[in-house]
C-alpha cells in the first residue's frame, strides 16, 4: 500500500487552521480539489465522530470511484487533539476492490514563521488510488484550506 506526504504553509495561527478543519461548513469550501465540488453529508468533529463526504467532478467525461461523476467516502475521527493533531480513518464508498480499503490521514498543526505548517500524511492508499493524483488533490485542497483561513475565518 501506498502513502502520500504534503505540507502547507499558512499565515493563520494554528488554532484558526484547526478550527476551519473540523466546520462542515469550512470543509465543503476547501476539502476538495480543483475541478470539484464538496458536499458534506453527516460531519461529527469528535473523537469515533462519523463523516460522510462526496466529492462531484465538474466535467461531465471524469469518471468518479462511487458513481459516475461521484467520489463518496466516509470515515470516523480517531483521535483529535485541539489546534495539534487530527486522524481520520477513511474509505471511498464503492464496489471497485482497486479502491477500497481504509485509508488514515494524519494532519499535524505546527507553528513556524509566525504561521502554521500543515502537514499531511496520507497512508494505506488503495492499490487503485494514484499516489500522483492523491498528492495533486491534497496540494490543491491545503492551497484552498491557507487561502480560507488567512482571509475568512
Amino acid at each position: 500500500m501506498s502513502s502520500t506526504r504534503v505540507t502547507q504553509h499558512v499565515n493563520a495561527p494554528r488554532r484558526r487552521v484547526y478550527r476551519a478543519m473540523l466546520d462542515p461548513l469550512a470543509i465543503a469550501r476547501w476539502k476538495v480539489p480543483d475541478g470539484m465540488t464538496c458536499f458534506v453529508h453527516t460531519f461529527e468533529p469528535r473523537e469515533g465522530g462519523s463523516f460522510r463526504v462526496s466529492l462531484t467532478y465538474d466535467a461531465p467525461d471524469a469518471a468518479g470511484k462511487s458513481s459516475a461523476h461521484t467520489d463518496t467516502y466516509h470515515g470516523r475521527f480517531v483521535e483529535l487533539v485541539p489546534d495539534e493533531k487530527i486522524v481520520e480513518e477513511v474509505e471511498f464508498e464503492t464496489s471497485d476492490p482497486a479502491m477500497q480499503g481504509v485509508m488514515t490521514i494524519t494532519t499535524t498543526l505546527t507553528e513556524i514563521n509566525g504561521g502554521t505548517e500543515v502537514a499531511g500524511l496520507h497512508e494505506v492508499l488503495p492499490p487503485g488510488v494514484s499516489v500522483h493524483d492523491n498528492e495533486t488533490g491534497w496540494r490543491m485542497a491545503l492551497a484552498k484550506l491557507a487561502a480560507l483561513v488567512e482571509t475568512d475565518l
